[in-house]
């Protein structure tokens, strides 16, 4: 498979907001584990699999992310720099992270640490996705489906999958509390508003039109 992105247009602010925002992403991810208020749903998976495999939180994020990478192949999705880097800088960065922040404090920490890991975590999603170098590789399986099953939407597929994985995390261990509801509740919108800011512009004729396996303008799920 080829990877997608054209990086003859601004090459170095692409490259930089791609590589910006995964690590933001990872820093987001770990703000909310730290929160012990509840995680996203595919967050919640990783969590309960740390928990049974004994592997760290990051480790199981680049192991779930490489998995499903590879249903992209039946998909015939193609990957990008951006989906390939983000299979390995997220779980590296939140793993650091993870061992920088103290864990517990009292509640009205806790919730300055969930709210801000919300905020980052839709910044973080424009920027890596208005990079336009891939989507990663959680959002390009949903996209993936939907083009395989055109009659199937996007929300439709995506709460499905979501749904599957929060009930597997949940029954792995992984948390699922009011932070959960905070997020489904957040993300859209700060999606909604982080994506075209940082929407990289001028692209090439090429890369001016969504890709096959460019999700339609909503959170990924690292």
């Amino acid at each position: 498979m080829a990877l997608i992105g054209n990086l003859r247009q601004r090459p170095v602010r692409r490259l930089a907001q791609l590589y910006l925002g995964l690590v933001l992403y990872g820093v987001s991810m770990a703000l909310m584990i730290r929160s012990t208020l509840g995680l996203d749903p595919w967050d919640v998976f990783h969590q309960g699999l740390s928990k049974r495999t004994g592997l760290s939180f990051g480790t199981v994020t680049i192991a779930v992310g490489a998995l499903v990478l590879l249903l992209w192949i039946p998909l015939r999705q193609r990957p990008g720099l951006g989906t390939v880097s983000n299979v390995v800088v997220i779980g590296l960065v939140v793993d650091a992270t993870l061992a920088l922040l103290p864990t517990g404090g009292p509640l009205g920490v806790r919730i300055a640490l969930l709210s801000t890991g919300i905020v980052a975590n839709g910044a973080a999603t424009g920027l890596y996705l208005g990079a336009r170098l891939g989507p990663g590789p959680r959002d390009g399986l949903m996209t993936g489906f939907v083009a395989r099953r055109p009659g199937r939407s996007v929300r439709l597929v995506r709460t499905v999958i979501e749904v599957t994985v929060l009930a597997l995390g949940w029954l792995l261990g992984g948390k699922v509390g009011v932070g959960t509801v905070a997020y489904a509740l957040a993300i859209g919108p700060l999606a909604q508003l982080f994506i075209p800011l940082f929407a990289v512009p001028d692209a090439a004729p090429d890369d001016a039109a969504p890709s096959p396996g460019s999700p339609a303008p909503v959170a990924p799920a690292g």
